[in-house]
Parts: C-alpha cells; sequence; structure tokens
C-alpha cells in the first residue's frame, strides 16, 4: 500500500530505511504495549534451567507475526501470491499460540497435520508462481524438477523448518540471533537472484527488524520468550525464503546450526522409537544447546554467542561461493 504511495518520491535506501524505522517502532511498541496481555510461561522441569523461565511473558510470536504482516502488506507491493503467505504465516503462528494457551498440550499428530497442511499449501503457491527451476548458486547449474517432486521437497523442507526452529528456542535469544544470521543470507541470496528477487528481499529486511526489536526483550537474561507461536512461523518464513531465490538447497549451509541444533533431537527421537535402540546418541543430549549447557559446562550467553559465530563463518562462505559463481 504506503510502497506503492511512495514509489519513485524516495530514494531505494531512504525508502526502505523508513519501512525499517517504522516496522521496528511498530514491533517495539506492540511487545511493550501486548506484553502485559500474554500468558506467562509455567517453567519446564524437563529442560535445562527451564525454571527460569517460570513467569515471563510467553508467546510474544502473536505480536511478532501480526507487526510483520501488518509491515509486509504496508511496505511489500500487494499481490495474490503475497498475501497466501501471510495467511500461512498466520495460521502457523496461531497454531502455536493456541497449543502454548492450552491447558493441555496439543499432541504431535494434530501439529504434524497442521504443518503438514500449511507447508503443502505454501509449497504450491511457490510453484504456481514461480515454476519448478531451480538455479543453483554453488554451482551455477539449471535445473527443471517435475512439478510433484518440487512440491514434495518443498513440503519437506518447510516442514522441517518449522520443526527444527522450533526445537531450537530454548535459550535465551539463540533461536532469534541464529535466524537473523540466516535471514542475512537469504537476503543476500536474493540480491544475487538473476530473476526479480526485490519483493522477497523486502519481506526479509522487514523480518529482520521485527526481530531486532524482540531480541532487545529476549537477550540473557529474557524477559520474554516467542513460544512455539514465534518459532513456527519463523521457521515457515525462513524456508519460504529459500524457496524464493531459486535454490532452496542453500537453506542447508546457511541455516545448519539450527538444523543441527534442533534437527538431531528430531533424528534421535525418530531412531529410538522406530528401532528401540538403547545406545542411538546415548551420549548427546538434545537439542544441542542443552549438551553444550549441561555436559560441557557453556553458559547461555557462550552458547548463543559460538553458535551464531559458527553460523555466521558458515553463512558467509555459503554467500561469497554464490558471489563467486
Amino acid at each position: 500500500m504506503i510502497s506503492n504511495l511512495l514509489a519513485g518520491t524516495l530514494q531505494p535506501g531512504m525508502e526502505l530505511l523508513l519501512y525499517a524505522a517504522v516496522t521496528f517502532v511498530l514491533t517495539l511498541c506492540a511487545l511493550v504495549i501486548g506484553r502485559r496481555f500474554l500468558p506467562k510461561d509455567q517453567g519446564r522441569e524437563f529442560a535445562v534451567n527451564g525454571a527460569k523461565s517460570r513467569g515471563k511473558a510467553r508467546g510474544a510470536g502473536l505480536i511478532l507475526m501480526l507487526a510483520l504482516t501488518i509491515s509486509g502488506v504496508l511496505f511489500v507491493p500487494v499481490s495474490a501470491e503475497y498475501m497466501i503467505y501471510y495467511a500461512a504465516i498466520l495460521l502457523e503462528m496461531l497454531s502455536g499460540y493456541l497449543d502454548d494457551a492450552s491447558e493441555k498440550p496439543w499432541g504431535e499428530l494434530l501439529k504434524g497435520v497442521i504443518d503438514l497442511v500449511i507447508a503443502v499449501g505454501v509449497s504450491v503457491t511457490v510453484y504456481l508462481y514461480h515454476g519448478s527451476t531451480l538455479t543453483l548458486g554453488l554451482t551455477g547449474a539449471v535445473l527443471t524438477l517435475p512439478g510433484w517432486l518440487y512440491i514434495l521437497l518443498g513440503v519437506i523442507l518447510i516442514w522441517a523448518s518449522i520443526n527444527v526452529t522450533n526445537c531450537a528456542d530454548g535459550v535465551d535469544g539463540l533461536c532469534t540471533s541464529l535466524s537473523m544470521v540466516t535471514l542475512c543470507s537469504v537476503g543476500a541470496l536474493l540480491y544475487l537472484m538473476p530473476q526479480d528477487g526485490s519483493m522477497a528481499g523486502r519481506l526479509v529486511f522487514l523480518t529482520l527488524f521485527v526481530l531486532i526489536a524482540y531480541l532487545w526483550f529476549n537477550c540473557s537474561p529474557s524477559s520474554m520468550l516467542m513460544g512455539d507461536a514465534g518459532s513456527r512461523a519463523l521457521g515457515l518464513l525462513l524456508a519460504l525464503a529459500f524457496m524464493l531465490t531459486g535454490d532452496p538447497i542453500l537453506y542447508i549451509p546457511c541455516a545448519l546450526v539450527l538444523i543441527l541444533d534442533g534437527g538431531l533431537g528430531l533424528l534421535k527421537l525418530t531412531v529410538l522409537r522406530v528401532t528401540k535402540s538403547k545406545t542411538f546418541m546415548k551420549n548427546i543430549r538434545t537439542p544441542l544447546h542443552d549438551h553444550a549447557r549441561k555436559n560441557k559446562g557453556w553458559s547461555d550467553t557462550q552458547v548463543v554467542t559460538r553458535f551464531t559465530l559458527l553460523q555466521l563463518l558458515v553463512s558467509a562462505a555459503a554467500v561469497l561461493l554464490c558471489f563467486h559463481t
């Protein structure tokens, strides 16, 4: 809306600066005002240092994703495609928020079905608007997949991203910091796209400033938690952004620490359930951030700093290789 009105009236840099400032202030004010209405965390006995979360405002993802959607509608050119993406983000957010707020947590099956339906909708939408041709940034090769295969792989990517991002949200500032590094990476990749990636790039840019406002309250020791409402919707958005680059494979290096931190726990749980093994990853606590804190004795600050630095190194390497090709 506003982007259409201001088109051509401001220099591109000043226009983006205005959008970033408004998004940041909108999110910051919404968090300050809305935190009193959020449910309080009850602490999680099974989590390392889970008791420290007791009494903190939980479910801030509701505010974050509403602020992002409002900014997206205002500052990204309006299109049917992006309205579908906003709806999917809000639905994922709402499912996470209702699960967090429920006295009896939703079962894995129900959450899995919701994730699957949303993932299918998003994957089909990307395919319909952008086709199934991939341009592999690390090699420059162009590959066109059958539509059904592209949609299937997109669903797998989205489902995995939702769940690993959710699992990584267990240390103050960790999920947010890692996601911001990944968003910077995908923003750079969108800039490199041979086709126009400005709309997706703008949405990624706005998301960064939403997360910056949230990190003010979520850095250690935090006073606010995004909960499943934020982490699950954020995982969806990360996967979507990489699909829109035309090279979703780059999600792997650019979100590697998120994948390892949250994904190893999902892998361990799956193998233990299927094989009934008692030795698989026996000496590794999952998520990995709990292993680092409990088994290695790292502080929360060390976990966030070291995990983020590792992701910065891997992301920088991946993006620079794409620039080179």
